[in-house]
């Protein structure tokens, strides 16, 4: 790609990889807020948020991106709104409303990244099926809810509980009201994690009926898909989850590292869990022009799945050196973390920004796209932005 062309181009895109505009949404397909997302599909929607807009300590509600498998449910009534809870490993099974849920147990507010398993899918090669993601599909906001541990425990978990399902109510593409959308689902470990919630609020308020609205699960650190929005129902299984999109290769990646455009046949195909650790550049917007005699100001975020970020480095030259990076704490676990610090550019012209990130581990995001597998999940290479120093 010509430096030019990179410039202007990564004022809406904020990244490298195929390039395509930031358009209005069609009447009805987003709401008008939702207008500053690049739109990827329209049925389902699906929509990603320019780097530059995910600036924020907590992601607004405007600014968080869409992921859908289906259609939007047709009501999102909270007074009449019921989660029931079964499942062979539940051993009283029952009904919550939302006001039960309210005030029978403890409120919670956590911030909490939800990622989607294909962020990054768009640099894949042999190119991946799907939403063609950039850097977009990543948000961390302030989810009000209860403890998802504390409502299964009201409704017993059986010894032999070995993963919590979800079902909402959203629809399928077909029109077919038999047919389900997506039931995904985590570990019994994960669903019994202080983190993992049923949330009713996003940022203080009621959660947009976009976001999953009234009721959705939320755990963080996992594929933003197992955080099932529009929640009806919840099933304790004494097995691995076998609702829809848990098997084939939905969210799922070679057990063992495969050849680019490798045939996997399912047996070989493992379940997504935690996310890798990743990192993306927010300030400044990508093709800024910079004076030379000024330092110039970067932040942005990072997270690693269930595992923290430990540290950061940014290089302006291309990789031959790096520059450490101040990363803050967490607001809680599972939470993004500020990555921020200052550069200075030696000669105007074209530059790029490299931000690499360090999880709790020891493990570095890797410059190059890591891992190819058939839907092009976890891509999780360092983030660049060009600037034109002059």
């Amino acid at each position: 790609m010509k430096r030019r062309t990179l410039l202007t181009s990564t004022l809406a895109l904020g990244t490298f990889g195929s390039i395509r505009p930031v358009w209005a949404s069609p009447a009805g397909v987003l709401p008008a807020y939702k207008d500053d997302l690049l739109v990827l599909n329209e049925k389902p929607i699906n929509a990603e948020t320019p780097a530059h807009l995910l600036d924020e300590e907590l992601t607004s509600a405007s600014h968080m991106f869409v992921r859908n498998n289906g259609l939007l449910p047709l009501s999102f009534d909270a007074h009449s709104w019921q989660v029931a809870i079964d499942g062979e490993a539940c051993l009283h099974p029952r009904s919550f409303s939302l006001r039960d849920l309210k005030e029978t147990f403890t409120w919670h507010e956590l911030a909490l990244q939800l990622e989607c398993g294909g962020n990054g899918r768009s640099e894949f090669y042999p190119p991946a099926s799907g939403n063609q993601w950039t850097t977009g599909a990543i948000s961390c906001g302030l989810w009000g809810g209860v403890r998802l541990r504390d409502v299964l425990e009201v409704c017993g978990v059986a010894d032999k509980a070995v993963y919590v399902g979800y079902y909402g109510t959203d629809r399928h593409l077909s029109g077919d009201p038999g047919k389900t959308v997506i039931s995904r689902g985590v570990p019994v470990a994960k669903a019994l994690q202080p983190e993992t919630l049923l949330a009713l609020e996003l940022n203080g308020e009621p959660i947009p009926d976009l976001h999953g609205g009234p009721l959705r699960l939320v755990c963080g650190g996992y594929p933003a898909s197992v955080s099932g929005k529009w929640v009806n129902r919840l099933v304790i299984r004494d097995r691995v989850h076998d609702g829809e999109k848990m098997g084939g290769d939905s969210y799922r990646i070679p057990c063992e590292a495969v050849a680019p455009g490798s045939e996997v046949t399912d047996e070989e195909m493992c379940i997504i869990e935690s996310m890798p650790v990743r990192s993306l550049i927010t300030y400044p917007q990508s093709g800024v022009h910079h004076p030379l005699d000024q330092s110039l100001v970067l932040r942005g975020h990072g997270w690693a799945g269930e595992r923290a970020v430990a540290s950061a480095v940014v290089s302006i030259d291309f990789g031959q050196t790096w520059l450490p990076a101040t990363v803050n704490s967490p607001r809680n676990r599972l939470a993004w973390q500020r990555i921020q610090t200052n550069v200075r550019f030696k000669s105007r012209g074209y530059h790029e920004v490299w931000l690499k990130a360090v999880d709790d581990l020891g493990v570095a995001q890797p410059m190059v796209v890591p891992g190819w597998n058939p839907k092009g999940y976890l891509n999780n290479a360092c983030h660049r932005i060009a600037v034109q120093v002059v």
